[in-house]
């Protein structure tokens, strides 16, 4: 049978939204990064597993990201790379949200990461990010009290848009009570930085091979939501970092739907 299953305590609010019973909550934007790496066996990603308190994907094994923050809209920040305008154009979406999504990549990932993909110039990226100072300028982060713009702009750095490759397009569900519009990105590791398991919102992290965390999630020992499993799915066909960032790609939007098959409720994504 096509489609996946949905969870039972979803079933009763499929049905309420596809009969017009309840309005279907609007989709908050958002980005997620896939950090790739070279490995011996190829390409590796980035993974983080999200805490069971979670009110979404709880437990689910994700890429670093999150909402899009208003101030990522509404501040200009030093860029070298593709423009809002021109990021607008591949996602479909204005130049003001255009920017905020970048941002929002670059911000999040450096949140829940500690990677930051900018530098003190056009042609450079920064080489380290665990210093004390460092760590206080992303807590500052996480709780809104620094604004992305302002610790771009205090520390003279400049968002590498050009070291991100945009991806994909997934927009959850009309039947979740928690939806977000998301654009997905990839970007490689910057030399000099590393991963940190920084805590917040993942309790757990790890490097894998794409096809290895397929291969984990068939096996039901870890849980991939169907964007993240369709992405390593894309990405295990690549045998070098290179290749992934030469491949071409058409960004098309994928809006998973609700269907009703012989009194099962099953969600499908074509």
């Amino acid at each position: 049978m096509a489609g996946l299953p949905l969870p039972e305590e979803l079933v009763e609010r499929a049905r309420d939204v596809l009969s017009g019973r309840v309005e279907p909550v609007p989709a908050r934007d958002a980005a997620t990064v896939v950090i790739l790496r070279g490995g011996r066996r190829g390409p590796e990603v980035y993974l983080l597993r999200r805490k069971a308190t979670m009110a979404f994907a709880a437990g689910a094994y994700v890429f670093p990201g999150g909402s899009v923050d208003p101030r990522d809209t509404d501040q200009a920040v030093a860029w070298a790379g593709p423009s809002p305008q021109e990021w607008g154009e591949v996602f479909g979406a204005e130049e003001r949200v255009a920017r905020g999504l970048v941002c929002a990549a670059v911000r999040e990932t450096f949140e829940e990461t500690g990677v930051l993909v900018a530098g003190p110039g056009p042609g450079s990226v920064v080489a380290d990010t665990t210093g004390d100072d460092w760590e206080a300028d992303r807590l500052a982060l996480i709780d809104r009290s620094l604004s992305f713009a302002d610790f771009l702009a205090r520390r003279g750095l400049v968002l590498r848009s050009d070291l991100l490759k945009p991806w994909a397009h997934w927009i959850t569900p009309e039947i979740e009570p928690l939806r977000f519009d998301t654009r997905f990105f990839v970007a490689v590791l910057p030399e000099g930085q590393r991963t940190r398991d920084v805590g917040g919102e993942a309790d757990q992290v790890t490097w894998k091979r794409p096809v290895s965390a397929i291969d984990l999630a068939r096996r039901k020992a870890i849980f991939l939501m169907p964007p993240t499993h369709q992405t390593l799915t894309e990405l295990s066909d690549f045998d070098t970092v290179e290749a992934v960032l030469a491949a071409p790609r058409e960004i098309v939007t994928i809006l998973p739907r609700a269907v009703e098959i012989d009194g099962q409720m099953r969600l499908m994504t074509a």
